[in-house]
Parts: structure tokens; C-alpha cells; sequence
């Protein structure tokens, strides 16, 4: 056969940074792309690897850099066919640099993505709901910093309890208090003043759905999805 055909971009996923929100995250990828058949969906070629130590640890100091086996698994995507990648976890996007480097096609960062979203928003305050070594990192302080967005955390108290409830979530919990304990927490942000809040963290949308907070609930995972899939479909011409 001669001519040319229309082909998507493969995604290549580094996940595993928890395992259930890899697998939620392509899901979602599924149920936002609007194929007819299967030859329609976009190729995901995924390095699900939750042998990735603690991040929060390596962030902080007290546990092995994980850098380089980010960088590692980003090479493998790319020599499996990627044609570009992206993180299914906002925390190890501390390690952004590290993976650029390691590679020649484009890493699309999560924070970036969530930024673009937040632009849409006149919010001059933003909760930010995510872990500790992502806050720990600064990655959401210094980027509404820049736009000119003050950024609100949880108390310390509070901070706590989200990593809790993190770990009951991780450990597979999504039972009514779960809920009910990142809804008390999304309050909170709420009352210091919070005009927006950011699910900085890929395992609230287990739990957390739009319209279970009093204002508008960014999702990371969602609006990577959202953005996975747009440059996934984008055209691009194959000599066959």
C-alpha cells in the first residue's frame, strides 16, 4: 500500500508512583479518547515500576536519589518507540531535570500542565492539596508564585493527616471517611480563604471527585489526561 496515513503519538508513562493511579490515569486516557474501535486508541507503552523509592524521603534527604532511575526508565520509554512522556506523580517531578536530560523527546511536566489550567482562573488564592515532598520541593509554591497567585497550605496538623489518609489510600481504602477526611481537609483551604484548590497529588481522584469540595477542584491527573490525549491525536504523516 502506498500514500500516506495519519498515525498518533505513543505516550510513554513512568508510573507505578502509586500503582492505582498509573492504572487510573490510563483509564482515563481510554474513556477521553474518542476512538470507535481499538485501532483508534492512543499507544501508551508504559514502565509501571513501583520499586521507586519513598520520594518523599529522597526529597528530603534521608533516602536514596531516585533520579537516576527516573532518567533510566525514561530511556527505556524512549527506546521502545515514545514519542514523547509523561509522570503519573506529582512529587518525583521534583526530578524534572533529570529526565529531560536523560532523553531527546519531550517530557510534558504535570505542573506545567496544571498551571496552563489555573491561568483560566482569576483566583488570587490557591490550596494547594498534595504531599509533603512535594511541597517540600516547592514545585506549586514557586510556579503561583510566578504567576502572581498566593499559594495556601494546610497547618502542619493538617499536612499530617493528609499523608495519613494518603496511606490508607495507597493501602487500597476509599471508604466514606476517607472522603469525608480530604473533604474536612479541602474545607480548610476553603475557610484560610482558598479560591481554587489543586488535587496536586494523582491519588485524591481515587477519592475526590468534582463537586465534593465548595469551589472548583483542579485534578492533575485529569488535566494530564487532558493534555496527554490532545497531543497524542495531534497529526502527524507517515510514508508507508
Amino acid at each position: 500500500m502506498s500514500g500516506n496515513r495519519r498515525r498518533s503519538l505513543a505516550v510513554g508513562v513512568l508510573g507505578g508512583m502509586g500503582p492505582e493511579a498509573t492504572v487510573d490515569f490510563m483509564a482515563r486516557v481510554l474513556a477521553a479518547t474518542p476512538a470507535r474501535v481499538d485501532q483508534e486508541h492512543i499507544r501508551m507503552l508504559v514502565d509501571h515500576n513501583p520499586a521507586i523509592p519513598d520520594r518523599h524521603a529522597a526529597i528530603a534527604g534521608t533516602g536514596p536519589d531516585i533520579g537516576p532511575e527516573l532518567a533510566a526508565m525514561a530511556r527505556g520509554l524512549e527506546a521502545a518507540g515514545a514519542d514523547f512522556l509523561v509522570m503519573v506523580c506529582n512529587t518525583a517531578h521534583a526530578y524534572t531535570e533529570a529526565i529531560r536530560t536523560a532523553v531527546s523527546i519531550p517530557f510534558v511536566s504535570i505542573v506545567d500542565v496544571v498551571m496552563a489550567a489555573v491561568a483560566e482562573y482569576p483566583a488570587a488564592a490557591v490550596g494547594i492539596m498534595a504531599a509533603d515532598g512535594c511541597l517540600q520541593a516547592g514545585l506549586y509554591q514557586r510556579a503561583l508564585a510566578a504567576a502572581g497567585r498566593e499559594a495556601l497550605l494546610w497547618t502542619t496538623a493538617e499536612q499530617q493527616r493528609f499523608m495519613t489518609l494518603l496511606w490508607r489510600i495507597k493501602a487500597g481504602e476509599r471508604g466514606p471517611e476517607v472522603r469525608a477526611g480530604l473533604q474536612a481537609l479541602a474545607a480548610s483551604l476553603e475557610f484560610a480563604g482558598a479560591e481554587l484548590l489543586l488535587a496536586g497529588c494523582t491519588e485524591i481522584p481515587l477519592v475526590l471527585e468534582q463537586g465534593d469540595t465548595g469551589v472548583r477542584l483542579l485534578s492533575s491527573t485529569d488535566l494530564l489526561v487532558r493534555h496527554t490525549v490532545a497531543l497524542a491525536l495531534t497529526p502527524t504523516i507517515q510514508q508507508e
